[in-house]
Order: C-alpha cells, then sequence, then structure tokens
C-alpha cells in the first residue's frame, strides 16, 4: 500500500523519517493519555458504585420514614407539608486531558414559603430530611456515572487512536521507507554500474585513439 504525498528520491526518505517521528511520537503521547484517563476511569467506577449503593440506602431509609409519616399525619398531612417549589442542583466541571466532566454538585433544599404548612409529625420532618439526604446522594452519583460515561468514551477513542497508529500508519510508513530504501539502493547500483561502464568505454576509446596516432606517427 503506497503513502499519499511520498515524494520521489531521496527526499522521499527525508519526508518519511518525519512522518515516522511524528507518528512514534503521538503514540507515545497517545499512551501517556491513556494511562492517565484509565486511572480516573477505575476511580470513577468505583465511586459510581459506591454513590450508588449509598444513594440506594438513603432512599430506602427515606421511604420507611414516609411510609411512617402516613400512618401518623396521614396523606392529608403528607400533602400539605409537601413543599411547592423544587431543590435545585448545581454541577462543578473538571477537564482532565481534554476530557470535561462533572466533578461534584451541590443541592439546595426546597424553600419553604411563608404560608406552607409545617410537618405536623417528627415522622414527616424526618422523612423531609431523609429524601433531602437522599437527593444529595442522588446527584451525586449521577455526577459521578456521567463522569465515568465521559472518561470511558474517551479511553475507547484513544484506544483505537493509538491502535491506528501502530497498526497501521506506523508500519505503512516503515514499509515504504523499506521499499524506497531499496529502490534507491538499487537506483545507486545502476548508476555505480552505468559510470563503471562509461568509464571503461572512454579508457577503451582513449587507448584505441593513442594506438592509432602511434601508427599514423610511424
Amino acid at each position: 500500500m503506497t503513502v499519499r504525498g511520498l515524494p520521489p528520491g531521496r527526499s522521499g526518505r527525508v519526508w518519511l523519517s518525519r512522518r515516522l517521528d511524528v507518528a512514534q511520537r503521538g503514540a507515545g503521547l497517545l499512551e501517556t493519555k491513556l494511562r492517565i484517563l484509565a486511572a480516573e476511569e477505575q476511580r470513577f467506577a468505583l465511586l459510581a458504585e459506591r454513590t450508588e449503593r449509598e444513594w440506594t440506602r438513603a432512599v430506602d431509609d427515606a421511604d420507611r420514614w414516609m411510609a411512617r409519616a402516613r400512618v401518623i399525619s396521614g396523606q392529608r398531612g403528607v400533602r400539605f407539608a409537601t413543599p411547592t417549589s423544587s431543590a435545585e442542583v448545581t454541577v462543578r466541571w473538571a477537564t482532565t486531558m481534554g476530557v470535561s466532566y462533572p466533578s461534584g454538585t451541590g443541592v439546595r433544599p426546597p424553600r419553604l414559603e411563608p404560608d406552607e404548612s409545617t410537618p405536623d409529625s417528627s415522622a414527616l420532618v424526618l422523612a423531609r430530611r431523609s429524601y433531602q439526604h437522599a437527593l444529595t446522594l442522588g446527584a451525586e452519583h449521577a455526577a459521578a456515572s456521567a463522569a465515568l460515561e465521559a472518561v470511558h468514551a474517551e479511553v475507547a477513542t484513544t484506544r483505537r487512536r493509538l491502535r491506528a497508529l501502530q497498526k497501521r500508519w506506523t508500519p505503512r510508513l516503515e514499509r515504504a521507507q523499506r521499499v524506497l530504501a531499496e529502490a534507491l539502493e538499487e537506483a545507486e547500483r545502476e548508476d555505480g554500474v552505468r559510470m563503471r561502464w562509461s568509464a571503461a568505454r572512454i579508457a577503451k576509446d582513449d587507448r584505441r585513439g593513442t594506438g592509432q596516432d602511434g601508427r599514423e606517427s610511424s
């Protein structure tokens, strides 16, 4: 397979040498990037697993308190104690090796308006706190999962690029370099043969000319 843009002759040797150097340095950079991202991928995988367990336990705990609150306050009491506003979640972002991902979250619970009812039982108070805690852990798990997905995608892309350099582009350049070197060596041998043949012919003509002059002078 030929390499596009390859100049002919000795200039092609320099061209290929430069392309090989770029490919090898690029592969080295990709290997470094892959090691860093692979470590981040493992870290986020563990973080996502831990936050999922914590979030699941928090939701189960909040559901238990809500079940108790319904028994004590009834569905009407739960409805009146439910805030009309929504919680707000903010996301902080970070970048590693060109990959942007959520690095943390902040949660602001719903605001209780002045005209809203307050919980009429301790079970409702604890249920509200438990759900707020579950929301905080859920946001952390969502951020960890999104970070894992972003880093995992970049790891896969980096592996494909590194494989393309190591398995296709670099071997193609090396084959082209060998073929060109053999062609240049063959051309040099042919030039050498032609030069020796030309030199021998000139010498033969000189000897023949000298002999003829000698006969003429006698």
